[in-house]
Formats: structure tokens, sequence, C-alpha cells
């Protein structure tokens, strides 16, 4: 029991050595009497190196080791640690160790130490690994772009790095043992004591707003944060990181400005209205007026825009604020919305007021506008809104200012109108059905419908139109009335457009290889697709594509798109020389002229329904009707008739020698599924 106490005692004092030096090689040895020393305890690495174990005599365990270290204790009379290097050769390698040799009480043996053996190597290696992390640590220090200034607890500087010089203009040597009290201004003295008494007790802290004294003699408003520096547990010095901050401030300063305005004409922006809105409507609440929005836009102004280029431009919006501005009162705030949208907020106490002063703006927009000595007239639309009358949110009264607008653009331009809700009916429900809209392909709403072209002679089937229909989510079925002209205003009409004419040829491949009879597909081609430049190429590639007949794929244009004459003659002979079908959708509500149809490479006319609605009891339609179809057959053209309801108008048109009809009378537009379905039926 007690040897086991003992041991237990060497193995103790040894791990003291081992925590501090886990790598080094530790052997604890005594002696009873005179020259008998015995090797007490060993750590792993020792273990390893001399492959021996505790037990064994210094001098057997040791081998030529022993030698020099014994010589070294025999020097060891008075003193507690001695060093000296021994060099040591094994398995015909040679070593090179530093023996440190420590002495150590004990109750047990008459003497007793502990011996380390640390390799040179190892001692290189832990030496180069310190440099590499000083030199890390004050790289970061030295380099760092922000001024760092260390000072120890009598706050006298004993470090700063060249960041210092360029923001404060010392020197290391000028700051060196210098008080960092000295450089702060007298104010926040007390503060920043408080903030470094902190810092010393072990805490990363930040001190805003403190000035320090730069060398050229002023004072610089400054951001200060302390890190301490904590060395084995001890904190005798910390780091302060200094930030000149004074050109914040103007930049705060100029950043509010622009955060608040345009940057183009100076005046109020939208984020200001936001700011003002709760200040204006709550004056107007409170003192029984009303607060008017008066949204003006300006009419036509991208004529401007591309006559005089964007600079000339962005002048002419300038001399505008600066026009609004001069009639505007002092109870009125002027902001622009973007663009050449301009907003007034106008707190007044009649609704007479706010027409009076509208009334002034518009008519000094009736003199010109001067640009490089050249007069330009412009106009403006004007809509309003009055709080509470029309709301009392921002955003709402806003939007309906801007419907205001919309329908004085719609019905003349250049005059003002205050907002009604009838003016409601469409217009909150336009953004939300583009967006939809832009997803309808990708969430698979959109279809394609096919109307049977009737052959009045006898009755066969031989050619469909492909008609788009949308199934919304949202909105359920949407008139194609609404959703395309909105698509074509978006600019979606090209990928939708692109997206009917692939499936109108997988539908086509579709029956071709089920060997149906031939049939052709008529799709009606927006004039914005049909002038994009590649649509001849387009159709050709997916014609050769999906493989089909090129004379099945039927492409309609409006009387529109002919009016363009050079672009038009070009796509559609490039279509004709691919062997595709030519129409001309809705023949006489356009731009009419025989001159298109003689220079264009036309196949078919189809009548506009307007001319076969009454047809059985209005004469005129009937006239027209009849004219059509003697021109189309006079030069050489198949005719067909849109919009066929009623058996009468069908035998007029067969006994004016029509050759196609389509209408509810026949079929209304139904899926390719159901076309299958009733196929023998109808070919």
């Amino acid at each position: 029991m007690e040897n086991k106490t003992v041991q237990e005692h060497h193995d103790e004092t040894l791990c003291t050595y081992l925590q501090q030096h886990p790598h080094i090689l530790a052997i604890l040895i005594g002696s009873m009497h005179g020259d008998d020393w015995t090797v007490l305890s060993t750590n792993e690495e020792a273990k390893r190196f001399f492959e021996e174990s505790e037990g064994l005599d210094a001098a057997s365990y040791f081998g030529p080791f022993w030698a020099p270290l014994r010589k070294q204790i025999g020097t060891m009379c008075s003193t507690q640690t001695s060093k000296n290097q021994i060099a040591y050769e094994k398995d015909e390698q040679a070593h090179l160790f530093e023996s440190i040799i420590i002495r150590q009480a004990s109750e047990h043996y008459q003497e007793m130490y502990v011996i380390e053996l640390r390799s040179q190597e190892a001692l290189l290696e832990e030496q180069k690994i310190r440099i590499e992390f000083e030199q890390k640590y004050m790289s970061v220090i030295e380099h760092n772009l922000d001024p760092i200034i260390t000072i120890n607890r009598s706050n006298r500087i004993t470090y700063a790095n060249i960041s210092v010089h360029n923001a404060f203009g010392y020197r290391m040597k000028e700051l060196s043992g210098r008080s960092v009290i000295d450089l702060l201004s007298d104010e926040k003295k007390e503060e920043f004591d408080h903030f470094i008494a902190r810092a010393f007790a072990g805490e990363s802290l930040e001190m805003e707003g403190i000035s320090f004294f730069h060398k050229k003699g002023k004072y610089v408003t400054s951001y200060i944060k302390a890190i301490p520096v904590k060395i084995i547990g001890s904190i005798d010095e910390i780091h302060l990181i200094l930030r000149d901050t004074s050109y914040h401030q103007k930049n705060n300063e100029k950043l509010l400005f622009l955060s608040y305005h345009d940057q183009l004409t100076g005046l109020w922006n939208r984020r200001a209205l936001k700011e003002h809105f709760k200040v204006d409507a709550d004056y107007a609440k409170k003192s029984d007026e009303y607060l008017s929005f008066i949204h003006l836009d300006l009419d036509r102004f991208k004529t401007i825009n591309d006559s005089l280029g964007r600079n000339g431009a962005d002048e002419m919006l300038k001399m505008i604020a600066d026009r609004i501005k001069m009639v505007c009162r002092k109870d009125c705030k002027l902001y622009r919305n973007g663009g050449d949208e301009y907003i007034i907020s106008f707190r007044n106490h009649s609704i007479d007021s706010t027409e009076s002063l509208v009334q002034r703006i518009l008519s000094d927009f009736t003199k010109p506008f001067y640009y490089n000595h050249q007069e330009y007239f412009i106009s403006a639309s004007v809509g309003i809104s009055v709080y509470p009358h029309d709301g009392v949110s921002l955003e709402g009264l806003l939007q309906k200012a801007e419907q205001a607008v919309l329908y004085v653009k719609e019905n003349g331009r250049s005059h003002y109108r205050f907002y009604r809700e009838d003016m409601n009916s469409t217009f909150t429900d336009l953004a939300l059905m583009e967006s939809h809209l832009r997803r309808a392909i990708e969430f698979n709403e959109l279809a394609v419908y096919y109307q049977p072209q009737v052959n009045l002679n006898t009755g066969q089937i031989d050619s469909f139109e492909a008609l788009l229909r949308w199934n919304n989510r949202k909105f359920g079925f949407v008139s194609p009335m609404e959703f395309i002209p909105l698509a074509e205003e978006s600019g979606l009409i090209h990928t939708i457009g692109d997206w009917v004419l692939e499936v109108v040829c997988k539908q086509l491949k579709e029956w071709q290889d089920k060997q149906y009879r031939p049939v052709r597909i008529a799709v009606n081609i927006s004039p914005k697709q049909f002038r994009s430049g590649d649509f001849a190429l387009k159709t050709k590639e997916l014609i050769e594509k999906h493989e089909i007949d090129a004379s099945s794929f039927e492409v309609e244009i409006t009387e529109t798109a002919l009016m363009h004459m050079n672009d038009t003659l070009l796509t559609l002979q490039k279509l004709k020389a691919i062997g595709v079908t030519i129409s001309v959708d809705d023949f006489g509500t356009g731009y009419s002229s025989l001159s298109y149809l003689k220079q264009y490479p036309i196949d078919i006319i189809k009548i506009d329904r307007s001319f076969i609605k009454d047809i059985e009891h209005d004469k005129k339609n009937e006239a027209i009707a009849k004219t059509i179809i003697n021109l189309a057959h006079n030069l050489g053209m198949e005719v067909i008739a849109e919009g066929v309801e009623k058996e009468l108008q069908a035998k007029i048109l067969k006994a004016a020698a029509c050759h196609k009809a389509q209408g509810f009378l026949f079929s209304k537009p139904v899926p390719a599924s159901q076309i299958v379905d009733q196929y023998f039926d109808w070919i």
C-alpha cells in the first residue's frame, strides 16, 4: 500500500511537467544513497524513445546517455535547475537534445530529479511556430487599415501602427510613452476613463463621438474600440482601434438629403412623400382640411427623349420641375415620382382651390420650353385624389390619382380629372393579371382549342383555326379580348406566341403520324411577333423539327401587319418559299387596300364577323360580304367567313359562292381530344 502511494507521488510529480511540455521526454529518477539511481516514472514519449519502463537502474535505462546526465547532476551542488546539451546516437542516427534537470523534494529518497530531454529539432519547430504566430499577429496589427494604438495600465502608449500616422499624423516615436489621455478632448475624459477601466477588466467595447487630437492641431471626431490583450490570464495592455468619423457626418448629411430627394431635379422623392404624409394627413384631420394628391404625367414624353437624347430629356425634366415649383403655393409639396411623373400634395380648405391650382399648372404648360435655342411644347395629364374623401392610406390615394390620370390619357390627354369610383372597374386587376399571365405556361394554364372551318358546298372539314384559351387559378377562364392585348403591351406575346406555334406543330405531327386525313391549322400571328425579324426562320425550323407538311401550317396576319410594306413583303416571301399557307384575318376592318392583295403572296381572305352579323337583315353587310367574296374569286384566293351563327347566314354565303365558314353554327372551339373523337364524322 505504501509503495503504491510512493508511485502515485512520483507520477504526480512528473505530471506537473508533462502538462506544460507534453511532447518532451520526461523521466523521474531517485537515489536512496550514494550512486544508487533508479528510474521512478516516465512519460509516454520517454517510453517510446528508450523502449524501457520505470524500475530500472539509471545506467541500464539511459545507456550512453547516463554518463553526461550523471555528470550534469554532479554539478548541481546548490542549484535547483541545470541545462546542458547532449549528443546521442541510436540506431545509427544522431540525436541532439537539450537536457534540463530539475531538483525535487522527496521524503523517500535522498535525492530526486526530473530529467527533461528536449529535441533540438522540436525546439526549432516550436520556435518557428512561435515566430510565425507572432508575425501573423503583428501583421494583422501593423497592416490594419484602421489606426491601432496599444496602451498599458498607466494609459501610456506602447505601440502605434502605420495607419495612426496616415489618419492622425503621428509617428510611433512621437507617441511612445505618451499618455493617451493627452490626445483626447476634455468633454469625454471621464467617460473614457470608465471605458478603459472596463476594457482592462476584460470587456471588448466601443465608444463613439470622442474627439482625438490630430497632429495638425485640430480635434477629429472618432470612434474607438477597445480589445483587451490577455496573456496567461493577465491583461496588462489593450488595443485601441481608432476610426476617423468626421467625414461620415458630412456624408450622412449628404446621404440624408439624397435619400429624400430626387437626384436629377432636387425635388422630394417617394420616400419623402411617405414621411410627409403622416404629418400632413394628421394636420388635415385635425384642422378639418382636405389633402389633395395631384398626379401629373407628361404626355408622349418619349418623343422628347427620342429627339433630344437622355441628357436633353433630363434637362427638360428639370425645366418642367422648376416651372411647376413656380406655380405651387407655400402649402404645396412637389415630388418627382420617377420617370416623367410628378406628384403635388396640397393642403387646402376646398376642392375648388385644388382645381384652381391644377388649372394654373396646365395653363403654364401651354407656354413653350426652350432647349438649345429651340422651343418645345409639352402637355400633361393630371389625376387627382383627395384625403379623406377617396381614402386614408397613401398607397390607395396615389393609386386612385394614377387611375384618374389613365382615364385622362384615354380620353384626350392634356386635361385633369378627379378620381371617381367608376374609374376603378378594371385597373386594379391588370398588374396582378399580368403577373399571373407571366406564369401561365409554367403552371400549364394555357391551352390551344381548335374551331373547324366547314366547306359550304360539301360540308367537309379539312382546316381549323387554332385559338388560345387561358384558365387561370385566380381569375378562372379569362377572355382572349382581355389577356391578348395585355400580352402584347407587356411583351409576353413573343413567348406565348412561340408556345402556340410549338403546340400546333406538335398537333399536326401527331395527326400526321396517326395517318388521319391531311388537315390545315391556321395560327393567328400578332403583328409584333410577325415583325420580330426572325419569324420566317423560326417557322421554318419548327416545320423541319416536327417534320410536318408546310402547306398544313397556315399563318394568319391582320391588316395592320400589311401596312409595313418592306418588312412584311420580305417575311411573306420567305414563308411562301417554305410552302406555308398565308391568310389575311378580319379583312375589311383595318387599313384595307387592294394594293396589298396585289403585291403580297396571300392565299386566303377571311371576312370579319362584323360583316356577317345581321347579314340576313342588313343589306349593306350582305353587299360588303359579297364584294369581298367576288374579289377573292377574281384574285384566285380562297375566302372564309367568320362568326357564322345562323342557318340563313350560311345559305346567303353559300349562294354567294363563299368557300368556307366557321362559327358557332357548326362548332365552338374545342380541345384537340374532342377533334379526334369526332374526326371521322367531320372529315
